[in-house]
């Protein structure tokens, strides 16, 4: 019976070791994977900031553009104002170009009536004087 005592206790000796062996494992691998899974968070957050970083540089590359082209449309809007005014005053000169021309030739005309009407009476008067 002592025999199987220290069978026993060396059986028992070896499950102990073997469960003391295996919890000891268990405790490392648990170790192991909680570093892991905070090396994993870790490496996600990096990877998540870094894509906010690359969305958001575009944002703000697409802002800063947006505002440069509603720069240049106001500084358009300004120039297209000027050249109106410009063309405006152009239209008005040569409108009034046109009614001095007009004028022009109607004087014109006038004087060759004038004129006629000189050589007529003065025809008139020479065929009255030749009488």
């Amino acid at each position: 019976m002592e025999r199987a005592r220290v069978e026993g206790g060396g059986l028992e000796s070896s499950l102990l070791q073997i469960v003391h062996e295996h919890q000891h494992r268990a405790l490392r691998i648990r170790d192991q994977t909680d570093k892991a899974k905070k090396e994993a968070l870790k490496n996600a957050f990096r990877v998540s900031d870094l894509l906010v970083n690359v969305v958001n540089g575009g944002v703000e590359e697409t802002f800063i553009n947006e505002k440069r082209i509603e720069l240049e449309i106001r500084a358009l809007l300004g120039t297209i104002m000027r050249y109106k005014k410009q063309m405006d005053q152009w239209l008005a000169a040569s409108h009034a170009v046109n009614s001095v021309l007009k004028e022009i030739g109607d004087f014109e005309n006038w004087m060759k009536i004038m004129d006629f009407d000189c050589k007529s009476i003065n025809a008139a008067i020479h065929n009255i004087h030749q009488m």
